[in-house]
C-alpha cells in the first residue's frame, strides 16, 4: 500500500520511516542508546526500547488524532511530561512493561488533536530533552 506524502513527511520529521495501514500512520524507532538488562539478560528487543507515533481520523480542518508512546527512563519523565505540556501535548499514561529490568524502563503514552506536522515537530522538540547518552543495565544473575 502506498504511504501518502503527508504521512512520509510526519515520519521525516520524526526520523523514522513512516508506514500507513487502514488510514493510520505510523512511525516507529527504538532508542539504541538504552541497552536494558531484563532477569539477567541483555535485551535487544524492539519491545524493550520502543519509540511509536500515530495520526489518524483527519478532519476537514487538517487535524487529526495524534498519539506516541515512548520507552523513558524514571529521570527523565519530569523533563519530557513538562516540554510535552507546553506543547499542549495531554500524557495520558506513565507505566512499566517488565519487572526486573535494569535500567528501570518505563512507558509513556501522549495524545493531541492536531496537525499532524505540528505534532510530530513538537514531539520532535520533547524529545530534545531526552538523553542521547549511552544507558547499560548490570547484569545480575535471577
Amino acid at each position: 500500500m502506498a504511504t501518502s506524502s503527508l504521512c512520509r513527511r510526519f515520519g521525516e520529521i520524526l526520523g523514522a520511516p513512516a508506514t500507513e495501514m487502514n488510514g493510520v500512520c505510523t512511525v516507529m524507532r527504538s532508542r539504541n542508546n538504552i541497552r536494558p538488562v531484563v532477569l539477567g539478560k541483555r535485551g535487544r528487543s524492539f519491545l524493550l526500547t520502543p519509540q511509536m507515533f500515530t495520526f489518524e481520523s483527519i478532519d476537514r480542518n487538517g487535524r487529526a488524532l495524534c498519539s506516541g508512546e515512548t520507552v523513558i527512563l524514571q529521570e527523565e519523565i519530569n523533563r519530557f511530561t513538562s516540554k510535552l505540556r507546553e506543547h499542549g501535548i495531554k500524557v495520558t499514561a506513565i507505566h512499566n512493561h517488565w519487572l526486573f529490568d535494569r535500567p528501570r524502563l518505563y512507558f509513556m503514552h501522549f495524545e493531541k488533536i492536531d496537525r499532524p506536522l505540528n505534532f510530530a515537530r513538537d514531539v520532535k522538540d520533547a524529545l530534545g530533552v531526552l538523553t542521547t547518552r549511552t544507558v547499560s543495565g548490570t547484569r545480575r544473575s535471577r
